[in-house]
C-alpha cells in the first residue's frame, strides 16, 4: 500500500527536494506549506502553519509519516517559536496516529557548549521525542545546494571579496554534506523499521574548515582568497561583517555566526549501512551547487522575458 506522507516546509530549500524525491518513488506527497496558492513544487499542497496548532489536523489526516523541515532561524525570539512548533506538530501527528516523524536537525557534541541555533534544534528533537509518534533524527552541519542560507552566504563572500580579514571561527572544523546527499538519507530512513527512534549523523566525506569551504569555492571558480584571520572580530562585528558582504538578513547571520565557533562533524556512520552509497566531496556539491543556480538564473530570465 502507497504510503501518504506529509512534508512540513514544502516550499524550502530542503522540503522542496524532499517532497521532489518522494514523488519521483510514487509516494503520495501532501505538501504542507502556509500559501498552498503559490506552491509549485511536487505533491498536492495543503494550508497549515506550524505556529497554529488549529491548521494542522486537516494537514495531517490520513498521514502515514511527517517530514518536519522547518524552523524560525530569521526571528529574533526563534528558540521558543520552534519549541512551540515542534510541540504543535508532535500533538498533531499522535491525534493523527501517524507511523513516525523524520527531523533534519543539527551535528555537534552537547557538551553544554552549543550554540543557541544548535541548542534549539537539540531542543526540537526533544519535544518532538517526548510525544507518542516514533521519531527518525538525521543531524547535518552545512548542506551544499543552491538555495541553502549557509551555502549562500559562502558563495557570495567567496565572490564578492578579493581578500577576507576573518575571525577566528573560520578555522573550526565541520562537516559539509551535498544537498542530494542530504536527501537521499532523508528519503532512505523512511521505510526501514530499524529507522524507528534512531539517531543518523550525515556528511559529506570531507572534514574541512569553513576558510577551506571558502578558498576552494573561490579557486573553482577560478580566483583566490587570501586571508587574514585576527582574533577580535566579535561574533557581533562578525554577523554586522556578513550583512554587509552578503544578502543574509542581519538576525539569521549573527545566529549563523553563533553556531559556527562549534565544531560539527560525524561521529557515527552508521547510516553508511542503512542508506548505502559514496557521498559526493565538496568540490562536486560546489559545482552541482553553483549549475543549478545558473539554471535557475537561466528559468527566471526567460520566464520575465515570456
Amino acid at each position: 500500500m502507497t504510503k501518504t506522507v506529509l512534508v512540513s516546509g514544502a516550499s524550502g530549500f530542503i522540503g522542496s527536494h524532499v517532497a521532489a524525491r518522494l514523488a519521483e518513488e510514487g509516494y503520495r506527497v501532501r505538501a504542507m506549506t502556509r500559501h498552498p496558492q503559490d506552491y509549485h513544487g511536487a505533491g498536492e499542497p495543503v494550508a497549515a502553519d506550524v505556529s497554529d496548532p488549529g491548521s494542522l489536523a486537516t494537514a495531517f489526516a490520513g498521514v502515514d509519516v511527517a517530514y518536519y523541515l522547518v524552523h524560525s532561524l530569521g526571528s529574533a525570539d526563534f528558540e521558543r517559536r520552534d519549541a512551540d512548533a515542534a510541540r504543535n506538530f508532535a500533538e498533531a501527528a499522535a491525534a493523527a496516529q501517524v507511523e513516525r516523524i523524520i527531523y533534519l536537525g543539527g551535528l555537534g557534541a552537547n557538551d553544554g557548549k552549543l550554540s543557541a541555533h544548535l541548542r534549539s534544534r537539540r531542543e526540537v528533537e526533544d519535544i518532538l521525542r517526548a510525544g507518542s509518534v516514533p521519531v527518525t533524527v538525521l543531524r547535518a552541519a552545512v548542506v551544499i545546494g543552491h538555495g541553502g542560507i549557509s551555502w549562500e552566504m559562502t558563495r557570495q563572500l567567496a565572490h564578492r571579496l578579493p581578500a577576507m580579514v576573518t575571525p577566528r571561527w573560520v578555522r573550526t572544523r565541520t562537516q559539509p554534506i551535498a544537498l542530494p546527499d542530504a536527501v537521499r538519507y532523508l528519503t532512505g530512513v523512511l521505510e526501514p523499521v530499524e529507522a524507528r527512534g534512531r539517531t543518523y549523523e550525515i556528511g559529506g566525506p570531507e572534514v574541512l574548515r569553513y576558510i577551506d569551504m571558502l578558498q576552494r569555492v573561490a579557486k573553482i571558480r577560478g580566483g583566490r582568497l587570501p586571508n587574514l584571520t585576527v582574533p577580535l572580530l566579535t561574533p557581533r562585528l562578525s554577523s554586522a561583517w556578513l550583512k554587509f558582504v552578503t544578502d543574509v538578513d542581519l538576525a539569521t547571520a549573527r545566529n549563523l555566526v553563533d553556531s559556527m565557533s562549534t565544531e560539527v562533524v560525524v561521529r557515527d556512520d552508521a547510516i553508511l549501512r542503512l542508506v548505502p552509497g559514496t557521498p559526493l566531496g565538496y568540490d562536486e556539491a560546489v559545482r552541482l551547487a553553483l549549475a543549478d543556480r545558473e539554471r535557475a538564473g537561466r528559468h527566471d530570465k526567460s520566464r520575465a522575458t515570456r
